[in-house]
């Protein structure tokens, strides 16, 4: 199994993916985020999200990590710009 490529400014966009997802569940009406929600768990519930609505597609169960969510959600990000 290939290692994911880093892009080259991943941790903005994982932060701009965040604001997009927040912004993305919220209009969908199924998700109030809380300010003492940590990255990790918004990272993981929008990840789930858009997965669940086949935004984007869903990684192998075994292969779900942090690391790998921030990563398609960087990647996600990239292509709303």
């Amino acid at each position: 199994m290939s290692k994911n490529k880093k892009l080259k400014n991943e941790a903005e966009l994982v932060k701009e993916a965040i604001r997009l997802g927040m912004e993305y569940g919220e209009t969908r009406g199924v998700v109030e985020f809380e300010p003492t929600d940590s990255a990790k768990e918004r990272i993981e519930y929008i990840y789930r999200l858009l997965v669940h609505d086949k935004v984007i597609q869903a990684l192998p169960e075994d292969q779900v990590s942090q690391a790998s969510m921030r990563h398609k959600l960087a990647i996600w990000a990239a292509k709303q710009k």
